[in-house]
């Protein structure tokens, strides 16, 4: 009998080795692993936050446009959304969300430095941006770029100094009427942020590209609205954002201008 059980315990140990061994083949040969790669490099997300009161998918905005021309043109390596500018903690969380590509329920340093964030916004939308950016900082994650037209903050919102994680910022505002923006924003820490400027412009000719408006905008807020409407300011975001895209191989760009931020003029 001791016999017979000394080989009995030989005959499954040696299942069991087998059976080890095959697993360890099957993992290694068919490709399957137990969770995505941190190496895995999110998309570029390019978020737009509307102001006021107006929906996401309201095309007669500039920023909601840019945002379609931009999905269009990049299917698979952009991630380009449009937010209504109170739902800019969605964009946040939507954000940690893309960027735990190992599904661990926390950011890695690496996961942090792939992101690749795009903001920009009008009115409260852009002061939402800036927002936004600023939770983002209070996780180490960098942003590329903060835009914003004629930004407005909400009570309890700071859109005048830019958070160190933002590499770059811009800002257009305009002076007249009721409802008017931000005079100038500063660097937080200017040896991380560039500020590419503070443009200033003006309108005093009759509103081009507001026609479909309603009538309480360009009544009420005529210059506030004229500013959003107006396609130079978007080209030069347009081109700040597209500059830090995947080259489209010589396919052509439906934009209005190709000129940059730097050389934006003071109407």
């Amino acid at each position: 009998m001791p016999r017979l059980r000394s080989g009995c315990a030989r005959v499954v140990i040696a299942l069991v080795c087998a059976v080890a061994f095959l697993g360890a083949g099957y993992g290694a040969g068919s490709g399957i692993t137990a969770g995505p790669s941190s190496s895995v490099v999110p998309p570029t997300f390019v978020f737009a936050f509307v102001g006021g009161f107006v929906h996401r998918d309201d095309a007669r905005h500039a920023e909601v446009r840019l945002i379609q021309r931009l999905r269009e043109q990049y299917p698979k390596d952009i991630e380009s959304l449009v937010f209504e500018n109170r739902r800019y903690r969605d964009a946040y969380r939507m954000i940690r969300e893309r960027l735990d590509v190992d599904h661990d329920g926390k950011l890695s340093d690496e996961e942090k430095q792939n992101a690749r964030i795009l903001l920009f916004g009008h009115s409260w939308g852009a002061a939402a941006a800036v927002s936004l950016a600023r939770n983002l900082e209070r996780d180490g994650i960098p942003v590329l770029l903060t835009a914003q037209v004629d930004s407005v903050a909400k009570r309890g919102q700071n859109d005048a100094v830019i958070p160190a994680n933002v590499r770059e910022a811009v800002n257009f505002y305009q002076t007249a009427g009721l409802v008017h923006g931000r005079v100038k924003i500063r660097a937080a820490d200017p040896r991380r942020t560039k500020i590419l400027g503070n443009f200033r412009l003006s309108y005093n000719q009759p509103l081009v590209g507001c026609r479909d408006y309603p009538w309480y905008d360009l009544f009420f807020t005529r210059t506030h609205t004229a500013i959003e409407c107006d396609p130079n300011v978007w080209s030069q975001i347009e081109s700040l954002v597209r500059n830090q895209l995947p080259d489209l191989g010589g396919q052509a760009i439906n934009e209005p201008s190709s000129a940059s931020a730097t050389s934006a003029g003071r109407r």
